[in-house]
């Protein structure tokens, strides 16, 4: 559990919240939840999606609850985090290397159903000593490289060759392969993401097929996030789907285009970080109460989502500054110390980690506070 105080108590205001505060809209959130499960509804594709953007296993839950299969993480911390919050089948979705982390991942196999990813023969090895040393099974995935430039194996017969070296392991069982396009999540335009997605199917198509030509049955085929789901779901290859982000959206997200060339929509905004103006010295410019240590800004600056005219310029430490346009309706220009605004981060995942616990708001009071139990888990 968090050792800071939570910035609220369950039945206050929302006004009365201390900041800065990350804020869940739970109706947001909720709708969120309901959408994806709707998305891929008939489709071939499960959802697994990453708690590396959330880190806490309340969320994880309610994930589940509307149909996820588990959740995927980063870390082995996070792995623990989420197994002892309750959820009993995930997929840490990243190399392992190291004996202490190795020996906790095989530990975590004795509480629930786990999965991990290798590019290397050698951490295979080393994945097989653990899993022995603990009498586990670890089922390990093939990370394939489809496009992301960062790690994975190259698709077709290297991605075979460990493979086979994983089902040859005493204490292994190979599960399938690891391809995720990250970079991909984030192309503006839709037809040029659909194109990069689609490489990435026919690069992890050609891969399956080689895989029933060796032998080896490929369980699961995941990948996907929050930018390209609706092509993988469609693909008939993949059969489980990353997503992360769209519970929460962010700025960067935002600036993705949808099929007709609007702004991507499928999902809302439903994550804020509440702050409070601290300075107000010159119509022009405001002081915020929120700075680098309470927003990521390295997706681009957060957005201001109820005061138009307003601009997040800049951030120091602890300050983050706001420029002020006196000639955009909406009482900008009355803007004070003590009034406090909704910020949209430019990226969720890095800004979540830097908070100790969510504030769940409905109706302008808060109903629920979920600890970020994963937060600052780095091992």
């Amino acid at each position: 559990m968090p050792e800071t105080p939570a910035p609220a108590v369950v039945g206050m205001a929302i006004e009365e919240v201390d900041t800065p505060a990350l804020l869940v809209d739970l109706d947001a959130f909720e709708r969120n939840l309901q959408r994806m499960a709707d998305a891929i509804s008939g489709s071939d594709a499960r959802l697994r999606p990453h708690s590396k953007t959330h880190k806490c296993p309340v969320v994880a839950m309610r994930q589940i609850d509307h149909g996820a299969v588990g959740v995927c993480c980063q870390k082995v911390g996070e792995a623990e985090a989420m197994v002892y919050g309750g959820v009993g089948d995930l997929l840490v979705s990243n190399q392992i290397v190291g004996a202490p982390k190795l020996a906790r991942l095989a530990a975590l196999a004795r509480q629930a159903k786990v999965g991990v990813c290798a590019d290397d023969a050698g951490n295979v090895g080393d994945l097989d000593a653990a899993a022995g040393a603990a009498g586990v099974t670890l089922d390990v995935l093939v990370e394939i490289d489809v496009g992301a430039g960062r790690c994975g194996v190259a698709p077709g017969a290297p991605a075979v060759a460990l493979a086979k070296t994983i089902d040859q392991a005493k204490n292994l069982r190979f599960a399938g392969l690891q391809a995720y396009h990250g970079r991909s999540q984030h192309i503006r335009a839709y037809d040029e993401r659909r194109a990069a997605a689609e490489t990435a199917i026919d690069q992890t198509k050609d891969t399956v097929a080689r895989l029933g030509e060796a032998g080896l049955g490929c369980d699961i085929v995941g990948g996907a996030g929050t930018g390209t789901y609706q092509f993988e779901a469609a693909s008939g290859v993949y059969n489980e789907l990353q997503a992360g982000s769209y519970v929460f959206m962010d700025v960067d997200y935002g600036k993705n285009e949808a099929e007709d060339g609007t702004a991507f929509a499928d999902f809302e905004n439903s994550l804020f970080v509440y702050a409070t103006v601290m300075s107000r010295v010159v119509d022009e410019r405001a002081m915020l109460d929120a700075g680098l240590k309470a927003l990521s800004v390295d997706s681009g600056m957060p957005r201001l989502w109820d005061v138009p005219g307003v601009e997040f310029v800049g951030a120091s430490d602890e300050h983050g500054k706001l420029s002020i346009d006196g000639d955009v309706a909406g009482g900008n220009r009355d803007l004070k110390v003590g009034d406090k605004v909704h910020l949209v981060p430019g990226h969720v995942d890095p800004t979540v980690n830097l908070y100790d616990w969510y504030v769940g708001i409905r109706d302008g009071r808060v109903e629920s506070l979920w600890p970020i139990t994963a937060r600052g888990l780095l091992r």
